[in-house]
Parts: C-alpha cells; structure tokens; sequence
C-alpha cells in the first residue's frame, strides 16, 4: 500500500472504529477479491463490534491499494459519506492488479471515475453476460441529449447490481454521455428518516468532489428534510454535474423514487417494473433474464474453485440445473466451495432439500442468506396479496398457468385476478407468457421451493377449491384452463392426499375418455405410473394395460368410442365391467355396442403400443437408462418418447429423404441418424455428412464411453464402413473389404470389434483399434442350394453378452459362431416363406429376437436351441427389434406404423389356434359353429365355440385334417369324418357350397372351371368357359317355381349363367373392362349387381340379361356390393374404403359414407371394403375392411365401429337376426362379436 493511504488510514482509525460496523464492510470486499473468507472468519471472532473494526484496519494496514479502494467503495455503499471522505484525497493510482480487473472497462479515467462515484468493482467471480450488458447501454446511450430513466428489473438474485455496474463501465458512454460522473447510490428498504441520511451522504460527497475541482466552491450544512435533500440534489446534478448519471440501486418503494424525481440521468434496479410509472420523463427498460446459460454458471463455479469447467463433478451441473441458473444461488454455492471444496453432494443435497438457511454466507448480497433475499420480496405485498401469493405453493414446476386456473383456486373474479397477477409480475415474483393468449403465467423453480418450505402445513387447505371443482364435473372445452385442470388434477389430490378422490378419478372411464381425447393417451399412462404406489395395483393394472395396448387407437382422429374399445378387455377387467354397463344403458336408447364374447381365448403379449410416425417405421432402440425410445422411418423425422407411456419428448424433421437407423450415444446426450439422403447427423453433436456416396444404411455408437466412436454403413462401393470419433469429427476411418453393401454394423460389447453384415454374402469381424479386418465368414455358402440362383444377403448380426459368440441373419435363417473359431454353433430356419428381418441378442440372457417378414417376432433361446415366445400384433413387415440394456423388455417396430414394446418375461410360445381367414359359419338358435382352416391347413370344425344364452361355452376339440388345396373333402360333423374326396380340379379351389337340399356340392377354381358334385356318388358336370379364375358364384332362382341357375363371375371380366344339370351356359355378359370382383343377387332374384375393378359398378336384369343401371364415381376398384333387403337401395365399397349408396330405381347416388371423416390410414376403411350387409329393417349397413363399421343408411354417418387385433378382414357372416357377427383377421384370430342389448 502506498504510504499516504497507509498514513491516512492511521490518523482516522480511531474515527473509523468508533463508527463502522465491520461486517457490512467485509461483504462488499469479499466480492472484490481483497479479503478471503478466513480472514472474515478471524475478524467475526472477536466479541464486540469496536474489536472487529479494529481488527479489519489492521488486516487492512497489511494490504495493497487494491484493499484501501474496496474499503473506501464500502464505506460509500454503506452510508459512511463522512468517514469515505477522510480517506478520499489518499486514493492511490489503481494497482496493476486492479488495471487488469478494469481491463474490459478501457482505461483508468474510467476506473478512477466509477471508484470517485461509489460504483462497486467486478465481484471476484464474474462471468460476462454481454447481450444484456450491450442492451442496458444501449438505453443508456438514449440518455446522452435528455434526462431520463432507465429501469433494470428481475427477480431477488438475478444479478440486476453486476449488470448495472458492468454497463456503465465503457469509457465511450462515460466520455460520450456522462461527462459529469457516475454516481453510485444503494437504497434497499428505507423509512423516510433512512433515506434521508443516504442523500445527505450523496449530497456532501458530491459537495466534497465538487470542492476538490473548485476550492472557491464551499460545503452547505446537510439538509433538514427529504424536501430540502430533493431540492439540494436537484441543485448538484443540474449545476455542479450536469450530464452526469445517478444509479439507485434495490428500489423497493415508489415514494422513494419520487425523491430523486429531479429532472436528471437515472439508472435503476429494481424488482418491481412499474416503479418507474410515478416519476416524469423517457422511459426505457431492460428485463434481466432469471437464470445464466448452464456453461456460463459453470464458468462462475470454476473460478470459484480455480478449476475448468470440464472438470467440474457431475454434482456442478446438478446444481446449476436445479437452481435453473440463478446467479444468487450460483455465487452463494461457489463461494462456500471455495472454502470447502468437496461439499459438492452436500450443497446439491441442501438445494434440493430446500434448506435455503443452509445456502448462507455470501460476498456483497444484502441478506446473508437465500431465504432472506426471497422473504424479502414477499413482505412488501400487502397482507392480502401476500396471501394469494403464498397460495401459489399447489402450483407445480416448470408449469405455465391461465389466469382462469387461479380463479378456481383464490375464489376471485377473473379481472381480480388478473390485477393481482399484474402486480406479482411487476415485482419478479412471478412471470408471464406473452405468446399465448390468454397469457400464461408461471414462478421462477426457487421462488416455488421457497413458498411450499414456507407453506407446508397450508398445502391442503389451499386444495380445497379443486377438489370442490372436480365435483362438479369435469370440463369439456380444450381452452388453457382446462388443458391445466386435465394436466395436473391428479397432482394435485395426489399432494393433498386425497386418495380416495383420486382413485375414484383415475378408475372412471369417463375420465379416461376426456383426458385422453384432450391430452392424449401418454399423459394418463404418465398419471399410472407415478401414482402406482397410492392406487390400487390389481385396478391400476386393468386401466394401464387398456391405455398401453390401445393407445395408438386413442390417438387418431376422429376419436374411437372409448366404450368399445373397452369392451374388448378381458371380462374381469374393471375397465369392461364399466364399459358394459356404459354399453348397455346407451343402448336403452339406440346406441349400438358390440361385446367381443369369444375374447377370453385371447391374451395379448404386448405391454405398449405407440403410433409415433405416419408411414413405415425402420428402426427403433432404448436409450442406455431404458427409459426412452427413438423411433425413425419413411416419415423422413425422429422422435423420442417415453417406453412407459409413449408421450413424445422430441420430434425432430431429421433428414431430406427416409430415415433409416437410429441410435442413443453411451450417455444418451447424443443421437445419431443415417439416411437414404447419403447423410449421417448426429444431434447436439457435430459430423461431416457428406462422406458417403450413396443410401447409409445403419449407425452404430461404441457401448462404452471411454472412447466415443460411430459406426456407419452405406450402400456404396469400396467406402461403405466408417468409424467417425465423435470429439474430432474430421477423424475418421475407412474399413476395406466389402464389395457390396454394407446392411449393417455393430461393436462387439467390450468396443474391441465391429462386425458388418453385406450383400456380397459375408459376415467380416474388425479390430477397431486398427481398421483391419480380423475374420470374415462366409454366410452364403450356409445356403449351398440356392448361392448359383440368387444372390445370399447377410442383413444383420448380434453379439452375444459376453462376446463370444456372434448371431447373424440371412434369407429364412439366423447363424451363430464362435467368434475365435468361426465355427457355426447353431442354425435356426423360419418358415420357407418368410424372411428374417433383424435379429438381436438379449444382453442379459441367452434369448435372440427375430423380427419376420410375415409380421411376427420370435424369441430363441441360442443354448437350448428352443422357441420360447411368438409375439404376434404387428400387421405388416417388421423391421427391427431391440432389448432393453437390462433385458426386461422388448422393443419391435413395423410397416404397420407402429412400435410394440414386450414383457420379456412375460411372452410365450401360444397354443392358439390360428385360423386363415375363408372360413363358413353356422348359426343354429343360439349356438354358432364355425368351420376354418388353420396356419397348418388342419380343418378346425369348431362345434359350439360359443352358446350365447347364459350357459357356459362347449369345450373347444379341433378335428385335424389335412385336405389337398386341389381335391375337396366332404366332412361329417362333428366327428371330422371325411366322407368323400373329390378329385378333378387341377389348381387351388376357391369356394365351395352346397345346394339347399344338400345333396349337391358346388366348387370353383383357380383352373377356370367350376364343378357340380353329386359327392356321395362322385358324379361331376364341369362347367367350362371362363378364362380365368373363378373366385365365387351364387345361386340364381328369378321366380319361385323356376329352376336355380348358376351365377359366376371371373376376372375375365364376364359374367355366366349356367344350367347346372347339363353343364350349359345360359348367358354369357362381357359385362366390364377389367376383372369382375363381387357379384349379389337382389333378394327377388329380379336383379343382379356386379362390381369391377374398371371403377365401376353395373346393375342387370336377370329376365334380360341387360345392364338396366351403369354406377361411376368410384375412384378406385369396387370390391363388394350388396342388395338391401327391400331391394330399393344397393352398396358398393371399392379399394379406397369407400362406400356408396345408391337407388337401385333411378341409379341415382344417395350416400357416401365417411366422405370426410379420412382416417390416419391410406383409405377411409383401413383397407379395402370387402364385405356389405344391411340389417333386415334396412337401416343399418354393415362394412367389412380394416376394421369392421357399422352405418346408419339413411344418414350416411358411421354408428360404430370395432377395430380388431389384425387387420384386412375378408369377409364376415351375420346372424339372420342381425345380433351377431363372425369374422377372422389376417393374423389368425376369430372375432364372435355379440351387441349389446
């Protein structure tokens, strides 16, 4: 220190330690880096207040010019004006330290400036905000021609003093605008008799100043009254500093501010925005965000603790997250690190218990502890403010919130409200949304934690007015409010232990049903989990499992009938027992419900079913922690969401063209994506992506994280193997070998190798350490028979767990060999006429997945060389499979748009029977039988499958049969006994049928012709003349008396009337210009339709034999038609799913059913519409597609509809009296479908 500070310092130190309080001084010189936090400590010891003084100069006494400036800045922050002015004439020249510390602020002239002003120095620890910093001078520079405010606003702990101090330090504004000076002034909460004696400091020091320039200039007594203080202040900065900048610093009051209402240049902070509205003049204001960005408080963290920020614990970032960045909480934490560095844990710990009194100790903050400096906002509400304000404890986090949600909750008119909400925005208690409208509004993570330590004991009470809204009916609409109230009811009675309210919400299908129309089916699977510990398990498991499996349903639009969709749970299920009673009171007036009766023999595999893209999805996989999934596909888009319920968390429009892999990094902070665009990108990362030449097939991160590397694959020639490290992008390496493409590539599980699988037929092993290849096995050779005909593509590989052995698919089988030897250990073949698709080895067991061409997924045990589960659901191709990283589940992915998540443990091999679709029902007062062939071409004569009066079903007994697709046997039933065997047709037959009597068997076929048996003697008429097959025919009698003809019709597109004793035909109509594809005769016999794939649809005269009504308008094949039973209105559906009504009178169009309501699917009716009926009274019509819809005839409006389990229904039989429908889908399973009455 220079000797004249030290000097000055001796003969003032009795003056000194009579009058100053040590502990408001060290704060201010902790934040400037000249006392260390043990110092404080040593001087805190001492028992009185005069003891500490005298300690501090001590200490001081030992220190540099740096110490005598901090402590004379204390001095004038604190209101000790008359003892600064003893040490004002000794300031020393700023120290080298201290030019560096000034460095950003230009030179000197500006240090000295801001110190003579009072204006505090950068804290120890500082970290720039430039944007802000930039936007406060760029108000400043408003003030350079005119007086005026400028007002600096955000919440307790934002950092509003640091950015003031800093914008001001620029010697261009000093100079430009502020030639007078800067001059520093802190206020906080004052009573008038306070605020006094800081203008009276202010006014002598500016006095004291002015002297020193003009000793002719002479000091005035110190004001009397804050009249005369405003007058004299008023006189110093107009006269004596005009041009000069006056910064107030913490105003809370407007009153206080009125005082400095003087015409001059103003600069304040503040947490309340509209302070400024009592004074006159410009006006400008600059928000201050409530949080840092995350690397800026890690920066503050380093240098509290001389580190880097990469360095820093895991617990650092924890800290910095929790806090949201606040740079109160920051500074605090950092500075209590500096003296205790290996507290990270701790102070987590403590931020996340909410022991703000714990987070204490700070550097130059007013309030010693957090809890004060939020308290502190909270008690300038008036009472009753201050209590709606606490109320705002039942709010949650990160939650933005309608001005109508705290209606309901204070009882208050909304404009109330909304003058309530002004004020806590004004003051940074609160803030408010602008982009939405009505405005949302929302507190600060720390405010919120602060209010509910506050209001533990008042968090139920504060309740009271939700649970009395819930009763009275939930809402409706889909405004904010109501999205709020369907969002966080459940949190709320879940917080205010209103368990049995809850319970009573959560198992209601009428909640259900609202909530997932508004929210989406995730949020309320999201709702079942988290409150799994409170609610009943067995219950809570039949409302999960329904949203799980039919949750893809619940997200399209128009929204299914919750009620029937219900219905297909099993019938122990509370959401069953709900819904039929919901069934069967809609149906006392005129609703129309059907009960799936035969379900029981169903048990679904699948834990959840999640819909995320529109198109083909190709690839699928867990994030490493399990909880996540990303999902990619034709849609060109990625997206992630939860593997519990299915909510999205990130949509991403990923690439210009097909996205075809997917992948999570070791810590899941990146994601990676390769695509048929010949890019690969990877997110919140970088990487080149124009390496490759042609399609990237597949993308793999290394399973560790010790070094990250990215696998990728391609389609091109020589090029198609890379290794990309992640941390130097412009690194990478090329794998040489492979002449084809390259399908796929995966690191073995210790990173040690990689194995790509191509279409040149090989499976070749890597070392990754070098690029060079290790092992290669010849894949191709597996298949001897077939390597000459076609090529052999290898599409993927799998590495056991513990990386011995090595899986890989081919064509129709999956390969395992020992990785030393590559020795084949097992081979597993699938069905000749499927292929494998992907294969995937279960981390934890010795299970491999198999994701198959004919929609299923296998699971193999490699040890046993065992099946050990058939996961059926999907409906088209799936793509690929994935386990979990513990094992437990099982993630598969489709054409069908769809991704299936299995309980491992929970899927087995099934026993069911799975039938094929062209099946033949009876329907015998109550009882049903149903005659089908199943996957194995057995004939399942299933007698009494099920009896529709009370009593309990017959046992189910299948009588195996292996018949010739070529030769058609006659069975007794239902012994199975075969009595006949029809030999003579040539290629698969496709429909038979007995003639009423039942002495006639009636069989057509793929070889043109059609046969009429007499099948106990075996004598046979062929009926020969159309010239390709015959898929169906009926019956013609046109008059009661007259003798039955035959009706066929071919994809010739003809027609043929046949005399079926002689074998002649009758009529012969080339009756369309492409195939001919359904064909119904009028209930009088007086007219026949037929549909065609030329679009069109023609009605004929059966007395004629003329085409009375040509029907257009179709836009694609008409693939069925039927007659009403009044024979006044006849329907058609065509390839599109969609149906048509017509007069069968004039030919005039009087409906078409679901023109506008287009379903997710391609076609209105999830596929074709293969099947019509109408109800006898005419006035429901029955369609057959993808689903299965019921219509009203007269609206044209769709009265229910049932989706099953598969998809592309064939055709479906119906009981006379139009109460029961019978049907089976294309993965096997048989549908009796029974309404409800």
């Amino acid at each position: 220190m220079e000797e004249g500070a030290r000097s000055c310092l001796l003969q003032s130190r009795s003056s000194l330690e009579q009058d100053i309080r040590a502990s408001y001084l060290m704060d201010h010189m902790i934040s400037d880096g000249v006392l260390t936090g043990d110092e404080e400590d040593r001087i805190r010891s001492k028992p009185t207040r005069k003891e500490q003084a005298a300690a501090l100069l001590e200490l001081l006494l030992r220190k540099d010019n740096q110490a005598y400036i901090s402590f004379y800045n204390a001095l004038v922050r604190e209101s000790y004006g008359d003892l600064a002015s003893l040490l004002h004439n000794s300031l020393p020249l700023v120290s080298p330290e201290a030019e560096k510390s000034f460095s950003d602020g230009g030179t000197r002239y500006v240090q000295a400036v801001l110190s003579e002003g009072g204006v505090p120095q950068r804290p120890v620890v500082f970290v720039s905000r430039p944007a802000l910093v930039n936007r406060v001078r760029e108000k400043l520079y408003r003030l350079q021609k005119e007086p005026g405010w400028v007002t600096v606003f955000g919440m307790a702990g934002s950092g509003k003093s640091v950015l003031a101090a800093e914008a001001v330090r620029d010697h261009a504004l000093i100079t430009e605008c502020f030639p007078g000076g800067v001059h520093w002034l802190s206020i906080g909460q004052l009573d008038r008799s306070d605020l006094l004696v800081r203008i009276q400091s202010l006014c002598f020091r500016l006095e004291q100043q002015s002297q020193e320039k003009d000793p002719s200039s002479s000091l005035h007594r110190p004001p009397g009254s804050l009249e005369e203080a405003k007058e004299r202040l008023r006189f110093l900065m107009l006269r004596r500093y005009p041009r000069s900048l006056l910064i107030l610093d913490d105003i809370w009051d407007s009153s206080v501010l009125k005082a400095f209402d003087i015409q001059c240049r103003v600069l304040l902070t503040t947490r309340d925005r509209s302070l400024a509205d009592c004074v006159s003049g410009s006006k400008s204001e600059v928000a201050v965000e409530s949080g840092l960005e995350e690397d800026q408080a890690l920066e503050i963290l380093a240098l509290y603790v001389n580190g880097k920020p990469q360095r820093l614990p895991e617990q650092a970032r924890s800290i910095v997250r929790e806090c949201k960045g606040s740079p109160l909480v920051v500074s605090l934490i950092g500075a209590l690190l500096r003296e205790f560095p290996d507290r990270w844990a701790y102070y987590l710990h403590t931020l996340q218990q909410k022991k703000f009194k714990r987070i204490r100790k700070s550097s130059s903050y007013d309030y010693d502890a957090l809890d004060q400096a939020m308290a502190a906002s909270i008690q300038v509400l008036s009472e009753e403010h201050r209590e709606l304000y606490i109320d705002l404890t039942v709010l949650e986090k990160d939650v933005k919130v309608p001005a109508k949600v705290l209606s309901v909750l204070w009882d208050l008119e909304p404009e109330e409200v909304e003058d309530v909400l002004q004020d806590f925005v004004n003051k940074s208690l609160l803030f408010r949304d602008c982009h939405h409208r009505p405005y949302l509004y929302y507190l600060h993570d720390l405010q919120l934690d602060f209010l509910a330590e506050m209001n533990r004991s008042g968090l139920e009470v504060g309740l009271i007015h939700l649970n009395q809204w819930r009763l009275q009916g939930p809402p409706t609409s889909g405004d904010e409010e109501c999205l709020y109230w369907f969002r966080f009811l459940t949190y709320h009675m879940a917080k205010a232990n209103l368990t049995q309210e809850l319970c009573s919400l959560m198992f209601s299908l009428d909640w259900v049903r609202t909530k997932a129309q508004i929210m989406g089916p995730a949020h309320l699977i999201n709702d079942y989990v988290e409150y799994g510990a409170i609610l009943d398990k067995e219950v809570r498991g039949h409302f999960q499992e329904f949203l799980s499996l039919n949750g893809h349903q619940l997200e399209q639009r128009p929204f299914p009938d919750v009620v029937q969709l219900a219905l297909s749970q099993p019938d122990s299920s509370e959401v069953y027992r709900q819904a039929l009673l919901q069934a069967q009171e809609r149906a006392t007036r005129g609703g129309l419900y059907l009960d799936w009766v035969n379900k029981s023999s169903l048990k679904s595999l699948s834990r959840l079913v999640v819909q995320p893209h529109q198109g083909s999805i190709y690839s699928a996989c867990f994030s490493h922690d399990g909880t996540n999934i990303a999902s990619c596909g034709s849609s060109k888009t990625l997206r992630v969401f939860k593997s519990t319920s299915g909510e999205k968390l990130l949509e991403i429009q990923a690439h210009d063209d097909e996205v075809l892999c997917c992948a999570f990094s070791p810590d899941d902070h990146l994601l990676a994506t390769c695509s048929s665009d010949r890019k690969v990108k990877v997110w919140c990362g970088s990487l080149p992506s124009d390496e490759h030449e042609e399609q990237v097939n597949h993308c793999q991160f290394t399973n560790i994280r010790r070094r990250l590397l990215l696998a990728t694959c391609s389609n091109d020639k020589f090029m198609n193997t890379k290794l990309w490290n992640i941390n130097k992008p412009s690194s990478q390496n090329t794998m040489f070998g492979h002449l084809e493409p390259v399908n796929h590539c995966c690191f073995s599980p210790d990173d040690a190798y990689l194995s790509t699988s191509s279409s040149d037929g090989t499976l070749k092993l890597w070392e990754v350490s070098s690029a060079n290849e290790w092992k290669s096995i010849d894949v191709a050779d597996m298949f001897p028979e077939q390597r000459e005909q076609t090529e052999v593509m290898v599409k993927c590989s799998t590495w056991s767990a513990d990386g011995r052995t090595i899986i890989c698919a081919a064509r129709n089988a999956v390969f395992v060999f020992d990785v030393e030897t590559a020795a084949m250990l097992l081979e597993i073949r699938t069905s000749r006429l499927s292929t494998v698709q992907y294969c995937h080895a279960c981390p934890s067991s010795n299970l491999v997945a198999i994701a198959l061409s004919h929609y299923a997924v296998e699971l193999w045990d490699i040890e046993t060389s065992k099946k050990m589960a058939d996961c059926s659901g999907h409906l088209s191709w799936v793509h690929g499979v994935q386990f979990s990283p513990d094992g437990s589940l099982l993630l598969s992915c489709s054409d069908d748009q769809t991704v299936r998540v299995w309980e491992t443990k929970k899927v087995h091999t099934s026993s069911a029977v799975c039938l094929k679709r062209d099946s033949d029902v009876l329907f015998n007062n109550g009882d049903i039988t149903v005659v089908a062939a199943d996957n194995r071409n057995r004939l399942q004569d299933l007698i009494g499958i099920i009896c529709l009066s009370p009593l309990s079903p017959s046992p189910l007994s299948p009588s195996p049969l292996s018949p010739s697709p070529l030769s058609p046997q006659v069975l007794e039933v239902p012994s199975g006994t075969s009595l006949a065997t029809l030999q003579g047709h040539t290629r698969t037959v496709l429909h038979c049928q007995f003639t009423p009597e039942g002495h006639t068997l009636i069989t057509s076929s793929e070889d043109t012709t059609i046969r009429v048996w007499r099948w106990r003697t075996g004598e046979c008429v062929v009926l020969e003349g159309h010239k390709e097959q015959v898929r169906c025919f009926s019956l013609l009698t046109t008059t009661p008396s007259s003798e039955t003809h035959l009706l066929s019709w071919s994809f010739d597109g003809t027609i043929k009337v046949w005399d079926m004793s002689s074998g002649e035909p009758l009529q012969d109509l080339a009756c369309h210009q492409g195939a001919v594809l359904a064909c119904d005769v009028s209930p009088d016999g007086q007219l026949f339709a037929t549909t065609s794939a030329d679009k069109t649809a023609k009605v004929w005269s059966s007395a004629s034999w003329e085409c009375v009504r040509l029907l257009n308008g179709h836009q694609d094949c008409v693939r069925s038609c039927r007659f009403s039973w009044d024979g006044r209105r006849l329907a058609t559906g065509d390839d599109n799913g969609e149906i048509r009504l017509w007069n069968v009178k004039d030919g005039t169009l009087l409906k078409i059913c679901s023109r506008d309501n287009k379903d997710a699917m391609d076609s209105l009716h999830g596929g074709w519409v293969t099947d019509l009926h109408f109800s006898p009274d005419n006035t429901v019509l029955l369609s057959t597609g993808g689903y299965i819809k019921w219509w009203n005839v007269e609206k044209g409006e769709a009265l229910q509809t049932f989706y099953p389990t598969g998809a592309n229904l064939k055709r479906i039989h119906v009981s006379p009296d139009f109460s029961t429908f019978v049907t089976i889908d294309n993965i096997g399973i048989l549908y009796i479908l029974k309404k409800v009455e």
